[in-house]
């Protein structure tokens, strides 16, 4: 069953389809380098019990700075690094698309995540391009069942052309150095803090609502201490 909250559409916690949990479970282990076995998870009801198995597992020493502060400081570096622009102009406010022109997008974010050691997750394609492809995608899996010849062959076209729109995509997923430094923070929670054998505890949690939020549609107040799996 779907929810109406402030006018979007977000689902209930215990209607979200498992296989979509695991993606997001998967998330949280790559964020804090833990794993989460079936044994870990098997009796786990609620997201308040979820978050308390992922700040148990994570074994780091806790330091109360501001991850997400230190992930832009790591960002700021690695712009420096590889594109060397005037310092006053890396700042949290600083729009992406003036530190990274378009012509010359992919090359220079390539070389900031090699710099920083992980995948930004910062590009995607024109929304525009998925939507035509994933039309030619469903148009031919409904033609399997009239001329199975032309719907194999578009289907092979339309999963080429999503592979390649995800690959060469420009367009930013977020809009400023501060929000990157957010999402940075929340996909790569570890690597990004200046000492690794460090972690603010207390910001577990939080950053565990962000990852379901951003990938199960859910709205930040369905994600309760009590919400049932």
């Amino acid at each position: 069953m779907k929810v109406n909250l402030n006018n979007t559409q977000a689902f209930n916690l215990n209607n979200v389809d498992p296989e979509d949990i695991g993606e997001v479970l998967v998330k949280i282990e790559r964020s804090f380098n833990i794993h989460l076995d079936d044994t870990s998870f098997k009796d786990v009801k609620t997201f308040g019990k979820l978050c308390d198995i992922v700040v148990e597992k994570v074994k780091q020493v806790n330091n109360e700075s501001c991850t997400t502060q230190q992930a832009f400081y790591k960002i700021r570096n690695a712009i420096n690094s590889t594109v060397s622009p005037p310092r006053e102009m890396v700042k949290p406010q600083t729009k992406l698309a003036d530190i990274f022109p378009r012509d010359n997008r992919i090359e220079v974010i390539t070389e900031i995540e090699k710099e920083m050691g992980f995948q930004l997750n910062l590009l995607q394609p024109k929304q525009g391009v998925v939507a035509v492809f994933g039309f030619v995608l469903l148009a031919s899996i409904v033609g399997f069942f009239f001329e199975p010849i032309m719907a194999a062959v578009g289907a092979i076209i339309a999963a080429a052309g999503l592979a390649l729109a995800g690959k060469f995509g420009k367009e930013l997923k977020v809009k400023t150095l501060g929000d990157l430094a957010e999402q940075v923070a929340k996909e790569h929670h570890i690597k990004c803090r200046r000492d690794a054998a460090t972690v603010n505890k207390m910001e577990i949690s939080q950053k565990i609502k962000e990852l379901f939020t951003a990938n199960l549609y859910l709205e930040p107040s369905v994600l309760t201490r009590d919400a049932k799996f």
